[in-house]
């Protein structure tokens, strides 16, 4: 009697109990944070707890929580995947009250509304604009012609700056040319010709010379520091990028001269969203009501220096003298929401792909739309049908039968010596619970995920319709660089490539670090192990700046010597050596080492018996170093061909699968399945089973081989 009253004291002390999540840091988390608690004094009878999950994990942290009943009642995050959480039943639907509603911008309502009902309390917005470096611009450009005519004395100054082959930075001109990605029906139309339109007049810039080519990030960030970008193309985020000592302001984006229309850049609205799984959803929605509430809002304005969507805020002269804040929110009536239906997700990798085409100039903008269209049709096909459990069922059901009869013979058969020897089994116990747990378990939970297709938020058993559409290719041509035999041939292509250079260099260094006449040998030693200490994406990121087309040192260096400098990712062999590259300079200090040690095994007698006989140095390295170097070598190989036909962060980060994902490796093309192509998490999965086959298999060969050899 007293536990069934202590539980009902209990669940009543925390039936109003409110879960917040959100993603949120320094200045922004501390201000909401503010806005909480002082929501909790105003409300004591309701307990807000918050949750700043880390922003990368936050999306998949939602969906695969809130469906559970484990997830917050209110989270805050940004609009643009509203239809996939309506289709999977994760939020509900919430329309801020008509006193409210007349004081939220137009523009961020209009964000949160799919199929005519509305989902969230619009917070704050996040668009792009024109950042503008008072030094060398006295009076921004109003329209695309005059910011085609911008010239400069210096020729190391560049008009503008911005990640142009990006198609969220892209979309400006595709709105200002009066395109859309998604028509009035909701229907996709890629290459719209209003689109078209826009991506040549992306042509017209880069002809000029009026921004950078293969412009990152990091470039932009560089060249707006140090007085070499006179205008740069970003939100609110870049501020943190900044220099202090910078002379800048901010402006709304030009007017596309074409059409009249001014640039119009995507529009993000971050805002609170009721969960569907609530138990408590009248408070939670009284909450996301006082979060957008003028009293919390100008919180958020001034203390987090976030642009908020209540519009009364704006009176506070706190907020209104803000330069920051008002050049956004003049910017804020030009913007497109971003689509919110859950086909956008698979519009991004097939517009980059076309911007890249037209950039590189591969394709013309018409054509290289034509291709991103049928590039996302394929995206976005309906996933296959549902299997018959049943097969399937038996099949694993005799399989897991067979292999515990199999373990039970094997423990009667030594139960001898597990007897004997019991605690050497305890020794090992750890290992092969630690083992089991962080390798066994999820290999075999993402090989079981490869049975099951992915779409809105909910898995559906297919079977091995996964493996059929990669073994068939149904997808892509086998030409095709998205297919998998075409991706495994450059895979296979990249491993032996990287085996023959790392083999060859190590092998050679190593040699040359054993001779007696070679004067300080601890020093070459340590700096040619450095490659390999060093961790390899911090590597590959030095190496992707150092065959930068415009700016980088390798081509400044071949222009130096008066050749002319290459775009080193607008084709295959170019980006594929770049890659190779990256990864010897990785590789081969491994390979180094190995033989190093290798070689104080083997007696200098023997060589020099040789020489005596008249042997060369080739034919004594060629019939007596190498063959008592392969007892070491060998099992190096195997070790280092597995790495380097997995090595995901080089591909990644240097080429970036550049040109078309023609030079990416089974294993970042799994990665872009489940990422970037429409989150087809069992496709990508059916990837990742055929890459440890694969490997498997190569292991089992190399291993005999080695143990032919050692014999």
């Amino acid at each position: 009697m007293l536990f069934a009253l202590s539980l009902l004291n209990y669940s009543e002390a925390y039936a109003d109990e409110l879960k917040v999540w959100h993603a949120y840091r320094g200045e922004e988390r501390a201000a909401l944070e503010a806005v909480l608690d002082l929501y909790s004094q105003q409300n004591p009878e309701t307990q807000v707890t918050t949750l700043a999950v880390p922003y990368d994990a936050f999306i998949n942290k939602i969906e695969a929580s809130i469906p559970r009943g484990n997830g917050p009642d209110v989270f805050i995050s940004a609009h643009e995947r509203i239809g996939g959480w309506v289709e999977s039943g994760l939020i509900a639907p919430f329309s801020p009250p008509s006193k409210l509603a007349e004081d939220l911008h137009p523009i961020t309502l209009e964000a949160l509304q799919y199929k005519s009902s509305g989902y969230g309390i619009p917070l704050s917005y996040k668009c792009l604009a024109l950042y503008v470096n008072n030094d060398l611009v006295s009076t921004p450009p109003k329209t695309t012609d005059e910011l085609l005519k911008l010239k400069f004395d210096d020729p190391e100054v560049v008009p503008l700056a911005y990640q142009a082959t990006e198609p969220y930075y892209h979309a400006l001109w595709m709105h200002g040319a009066n395109g859309a990605l998604f028509n009035a029906q909701g229907e996709p139309q890629l290459n719209a010709p209003e689109n078209t339109e826009g991506l040549t007049f992306l042509l017209e810039l880069q002809q000029s010379k009026i921004i950078p080519e293969e412009p990152t990030s990091a470039l932009v960030s560089q060249l707006f520091n140090t007085n070499k970008a006179a205008m740069v193309i970003n939100g609110p985020w870049f501020l943190g990028e900044v220099s202090k000592d910078l002379n800048f302001s901010i402006h709304p984006l030009p007017t596309f001269s074409k059409t009249g229309t001014p640039a119009q850049p995507f529009l993000t609205v971050e805002a609170a969203f009721i969960s569907s799984q609530s138990l408590n959803p009248e408070q939670a929605k009284s909450l996301a009501v006082f979060l957008a509430s003028t009293e919390a809002s100008s919180i958020r304005a001034i203390q987090g220096r976030q642009s908020v969507a209540t519009l009364s805020t704006y009176n506070d002269e706190k907020v209104s003298s803000d330069p920051i804040l008002s050049a956004f929110k003049d910017q804020l009536s030009q913007t497109k929401p971003l689509p919110n239906q859950p086909k956008m997700s698979a519009t991004w990798e097939p517009m980059a792909r076309a911007i890249r085409r037209v950039s590189r100039g591969a394709l013309t903008p018409k054509a290289a739309l034509d291709q991103a269209q049928l590039e996302f049709s394929i995206l976005t096909r309906p996933p296959p049908q549902q299997a018959n459990t049943t097969p399937y069922l038996i099949i694993f059901g005799a399989l897991f039968l067979g292999l515990m009869a199999y373990i039970g013979r094997q423990i009667m058969q030594h139960k001898a010596k597990i007897q004997e020897h019991w605690s050497s089994y305890l020794y090992v116990a750890p290992a092969a619970f630690a083992m089991t747990l962080l390798t066994a378990i999820p290999f075999i939970v993402g090989a079981g995920v490869s049975l099951f297709a992915h779409h809105n938020g909910t898995f559906t058993f297919v079977g091995l319709a996964n493996f059929l559409d990669i073994a068939l290719a149904r997808d892509w041509s086998i030409t095709s660089s998205l297919s998998f035999y075409y991706t495994l041939v450059v895979t296979v292509f990249w491993t032996i490539s990287n085996l023959v250079l790392h083999v060859g260099i190590g092998i050679a260094m190593a040699m040359l670090l054993r001779e007696p006449w070679l004067k300080l040998k601890g020093v070459y030693r340590v700096l040619l192990i450095l490659p390999w200490a060093v961790p390899n994406y911090i590597t590959a990121l030095i190496w992707k700046g150092m065959f930068h087309r415009q700016f980088g040192a390798i081509n400044a260096f071949m222009e130096a010597l008066g050749l002319e400098a290459i775009s080193w990712f607008s084709q295959f062999s170019t980006a594929f050596c770049a890659n190779l590259v990256t990864n010897t300079w990785l590789g081969f200090p491994f390979m180094m080492v190995v033989t190093l040690g290798a070689l104080q095994s083997i007696p200098r007698e023997l060589e020099q018996a040789a020489a005596i006989d008249g042997a060369t140095g080739w034919q004594r390295f060629w019939h007596i170093t190498l063959p008592l170097l392969k007892p070491a070598l060998l099992p190096a190989v195997i070790l280092g061909s597995v790495w380097t036909f997995n090595m995901f962060n080089i591909i990644y980060l240097v080429s970036a699968g550049e040109p078309d994902s023609a030079t990416d490796i089974l294993i970042s093309d799994a990665y872009r399945w489940a990422f970037s192509r429409g989150s087809r998490y069992g496709y990508a999965s059916a990837y990742a089973v055929l890459i440890f086959f694969i490997l498997l298999g190569y292991s089992k060969i190399g291993n005999k081989i080695a143990g032919r050899k050692t014999l």
